[in-house]
């Protein structure tokens, strides 16, 4: 997709030439149909009007209706032809680019196109799976600076009083990640990054706040990704403050972060967001979800990958503190959800595509299948799992028999009981020990009232005097679990789950009889 979009300081209308070069996969192909939000009385007359469609200079005949533009063909595809088209469509976008006023009164134009808001003024097959290369050639007022995905590749200032800005992404991706930002901007061209570019793009006023905030952690956080998951796939990497977004988007090589996101203060909370949405450029972005319903892929990877680079650069103690605040929130949204599960089942509203649990139980999930399969071959499945599909896209299934082939296990029952089904696993249990067997009896009991039963591999730590212990893993599967340890002595104390591997609620204790 190649877009040509004049902006205006008079209108919000946008003028937008586009040329889309297509291989079509298959014969016969009849039509193309693309995604145009139509103008109309309910959006109060924004949205998009096409005025031209052609091909080789060709005008073709096409209908623009119910949001959907298509596009007959001259004849018939042949398979795997390369074909161009031109549309010509403007209008004011409803939603997807956002033009106003900034915080201090400047107006800027920003794009907020996730999940599925591209189409409200990009013509595009606005879905995940369609992943394609894009350009954007802005003119806008020479006083914006404008950025977008890849590389500029022009800049040029035109007569009255305009500037011609070109960038270029070589590398597919998904719709949504395209992404435009025109403003006044203060520009920092921080450090390089395996011969690439890092940048802070922030409003003209947060200058100094900006540069300061931005320029950690950007550099480690792609170092430690690239050497634990594969190499960074973009040709820069910019972090750009706007007013689209609350929070973080992480658009391919230009993420967007809301207005506030620079304080001048390098808060946790912010420096935190820069880690996920850099952990999106490998997951979500890179690797990125066929279809909404697997959005795990992309959020929970991101939010469990947000929590090992903690690790690596922070220390243990704030990775086990992120796992702890991920486990409240995932009860709190249990106790209101009770039959919420993680992948979705063909997701209709969009609304609905991301929720608290899809990031924390989502991370939570990556977590616990550590623990299942080992820290090694945990990481191995994810480099040949991101190796596999990088620029690409993919599937729960797909991931899961990476992770099944590194492991030698079967992991069925763990993807089914923690992605595709809802609940939550509450255990109440005791132990005592037994003179004369020398052996320590444990009980286990799911107490959970929704139905769910799962299956979890659980270790204990059982200490003694001297600071002598013992590991064990115990599988818990029934309603009612026992399991008898045989032991040299009497324990002092046995603690579940020491080192925090699985999501759940324990109550367990030795036993007063």
């Amino acid at each position: 997709y190649a877009f040509k979009i004049e902006l205006s300081d008079e209108t919000d209308e946008i003028i937008c030439e586009l040329t889309v070069d297509i291989r079509f996969r298959g014969a016969g192909v009849q039509n193309l149909r693309l995604d145009l939000i139509n103008a109309s009385q309910e959006l109060n007359n924004k949205g998009m009007v096409v005025s031209r469609v052609s091909s080789k200079g060709r005008a073709l005949s096409y209908s623009h209706e119910n949001d959907v533009l298509n596009i007959k063909l001259p004849s018939p595809s042949s398979l795997n032809q390369r074909s161009k088209f031109i549309i010509v469509y403007k209008g004011i976008p409803a939603s997807g680019l956002k033009i106003g006023k900034n915080k201090y009164g400047d107006r800027t134009f920003f794009s907020d196109n996730w999940p599925n808001k591209a189409r409200h003024w990009l013509a595009t097959v606005d879905h995940p799976y369609d992943k394609a290369m894009c350009e954007f050639i802005v003119t806008a007022p020479n006083h914006y600076q404008v950025v977008s995905n890849g590389l500029k590749v022009e800049e040029t200032n035109l007569p009255d009083g305009k500037r011609l800005t070109h960038w270029k992404q070589s590398v597919p991706i998904a719709p949504w990640l395209f992404v435009l930002g025109a403003a006044d901007f203060a520009v920092q061209y921080v450090d390089t990054f395996d011969g690439k570019s890092i940048e802070t793009w922030v409003y003209r006023q947060d200058r100094d706040a900006g540069f300061y905030d931005f320029a950690e952690p950007t550099k480690k956080a792609l170092e430690f990704y690239s050497n634990y998951v594969g190499p960074f796939s973009y040709e820069k990497l910019a972090n750009i403050q706007s007013n689209s977004v609350g929070g973080g988007m992480e658009a391919a090589s230009a993420i967007l972060y809301g207005a506030n996101s620079v304080t001048g203060k390098r808060s946790i909370r912010w420096r935190n967001v820069v880690i996920h949405e850099i952990a999106h450029q490998w997951f979500g972005n890179a690797v990125t979800e066929y279809d909404w319903d697997d959005v795990w892929l992309s959020e929970g990877f991101a939010t469990y990958f947000t929590l090992l680079f903690i690790e690596h650069e922070y220390g243990r103690d704030q990775f086990l503190a992120g796992l702890k605040s991920s486990q409240e929130r995932v009860n709190t949204f249990y106790e209101k959800n009770p039959n919420y599960r993680i992948v979705h089942d063909n997701l209709k509203n969009m609304k609905n595509v991301t929720s608290s649990q899809t990031y924390q139980k989502g991370s939570w999930i990556l977590h616990m299948l550590r623990g299942i399969v080992g820290t090694e071959n945990f990481r191995k499945g994810i480099q040949i799992y991101y190796q596999k599909y990088q620029d690409a896209n993919a599937t729960t299934n797909d991931f899961k028999r990476i992770m099944e082939e590194v492991s030698g296990k079967d992991l069925t029952v763990f993807f089914q009981q923690w992605l595709y089904k809802s609940g939550t696993l509450v255990l109440s249990g005791n132990w005592k020990y037994d003179i004369k067997e020398h052996q320590v009896l444990i009980t286990l009991n799911q107490v959970q009232t929704d139905g769910s039963l799962f299956e979890m591999p659980i270790e204990l730590r059982i200490n003694f005097k001297g600071e002598q212990q013992k590991k064990v893993v115990v599988q818990v599967k029934e309603k009612s679990n026992i399991f008898k340890i045989k032991v040299d002595s009497e324990p002092v104390k046995i603690i579940l789950d020491p080192n925090l591997w699985v999501l759940m609620n324990a109550d367990f204790k030795k036993s007063e009889k």
